[in-house]
C-alpha cells in the first residue's frame, strides 16, 4: 500500500514540474491611445457681411453612423489605438460655427420673427492612419437654409473638407492637426454668400427672382414703390383692383375697393407668393365704376408694373342706354 502511495506521489511532482519548466510568460501589448484635441484652425473673414438687414439663428444635428473619430488604421497589425477627443464632436461644431459666423459679421438670434434658420448636419467627422499617406481627416457637413416660416430656401447640399498630414502613427497631435485642418476646410466650403443673400434686401427684385413675398417685408418686391394714378370721364367713378393670376403661387382675389376717380396714391406690393420670376403670370384688374355708366375694366401686368414702377390708365365711361 505504501509503495502505491508513494508512486501516485512521485508521478504528481514529476507532472508538476514538466507543468512549470514548459510553461511561458505571454505580455499583452496595450495599444497606443489617442488624445484628440479639436479646435478651429481658421476664423471666418471678418466683417465680410456686415449690415445684413436679417438675423440667422444655428442648428447643429449628429447623423454619423459611428461616434467613433478613428476609421482606418493600418499601422499596425494587431491592435488599434484608443481614442479619447474633447471637447465632443457636436458642441464643438455647434460652438465654431458660430465664432465662425459671428466673426465674417452674421447676426445670430437677433429676432426670433425675422430670423431665418441654418441647419447643419454632421454626416462624417473621422480621422485615418494610411501607411505612406500618414494622418487624413475627413468631414461633411450637410446645410440647409429656411426662412423664419420655416420654408427651404435653401436647398441640402454637402460641404465636405480633407486634410493629409505626414508623420508618426502615434502622435496625438498630428492626427487633431489633420481632423482640424478637415473641418476648416469644410467651413471654407460652404456658399456663405448665398446664405447672406437671402438676409439682405436687394435694391432691385429683379436680384431676387426666386424670393416670395410673405408679408414679412424682407423681399425687394415689397419695397418697391408703385405710383397709382387712375383717371376716369366723367369723374367719381368708384375704382376696385383685384388678383388675377396664372400661377399656382399666387391666389386670386376678389375685388377690393380703393377709391374714387381721380384716385392717385403710391404703395407697395403685398402680394402673397409674389416673387420676380412669376409675376408676369400675375395681372392686377382695376374695375371703375359709376351710377349711369357701363362698367369698364382693364388689366395690368406684374411684371410690367414692377419695371415701370407704376399704374395708370383713364376710363372714358359710357352712359347705359
Amino acid at each position: 500500500m505504501r509503495t502505491i502511495i508513494k508512486y501516485i506521489l512521485a508521478i504528481c511532482i514529476a507532472l508538476s514540474i514538466q507543468s512549470c519548466g514548459g510553461s511561458k510568460k505571454v505580455i499583452v501589448q496595450q495599444p497606443t491611445t489617442l488624445d484628440i484635441r479639436l479646435n478651429l484652425a481658421k476664423d471666418g473673414e471678418p466683417n465680410r457681411f456686415v449690415n445684413l438687414d436679417y438675423g440667422i439663428r444655428l442648428k447643429v444635428t449628429d447623423a454619423r453612423a459611428s461616434n467613433k473619430i478613428l476609421n482606418i488604421y493600418d499601422a499596425s497589425v494587431t491592435s488599434t489605438p484608443r481614442t479619447t477627443i474633447y471637447p465632443d464632436v457636436s458642441s464643438f461644431v455647434s460652438e465654431s460655427t458660430r465664432r465662425y459666423m459671428r466673426n465674417m459679421g452674421f447676426n445670430l438670434d437677433a429676432d426670433i420673427a425675422t430670423d431665418y434658420f441654418l441647419s447643419i448636419t454632421i454626416k462624417e467627422y473621422n480621422i485615418s492612419y494610411l501607411s505612406g499617406i500618414g494622418w487624413s481627416g475627413l468631414v461633411q457637413l450637410g446645410i440647409e437654409v429656411h426662412d423664419n416660416n420655416r420654408k427651404q430656401v435653401y436647398p441640402n447640399v454637402t460641404a465636405a473638407g480633407r486634410a493629409n498630414v505626414s508623420g508618426s502613427s502615434k502622435n496625438s497631435a498630428l492626427a487633431s492637426q489633420a481632423i482640424n485642418n478637415a473641418f476648416a476646410t469644410a467651413l471654407e466650403d460652404i456658399d456663405w454668400d448665398r446664405i447672406a443673400f437671402f438676409l439682405k434686401k436687394a435694391d432691385n427684385p429683379a436680384l431676387e427672382k426666386n424670393k416670395q413675398v410673405t408679408g414679412e417685408g424682407n423681399t425687394a418686391l415689397e419695397s418697391t414703390v408703385i405710383r397709382w394714378f387712375i383717371e376716369s370721364s366723367p369723374r367719381g367713378a368708384d375704382v376696385y383692383t383685384r388678383v388675377v393670376s396664372s400661377t399656382s403661387d399666387v391666389k386670386n382675389t376678389n375685388q377690393n375697393y380703393v377709391g374714387t376717380t381721380p384716385y392717385e396714391t403710391t404703395e407697395t406690393f403685398d402680394i402673397k407668393g409674389l416673387t420676380f420670376n412669376n409675376s408676369g403670370n400675375v395681372q392686377i384688374e382695376v374695375i371703375c365704376e359709376k351710377s349711369g355708366y357701363i362698367t369698364q375694366k382693364k388689366r395690368f401686368n406684374l411684371r410690367q408694373a414692377i419695371e415701370q414702377k407704376e399704374i395708370s390708365t383713364k376710363f372714358n365711361l359710357i352712359k347705359e342706354e
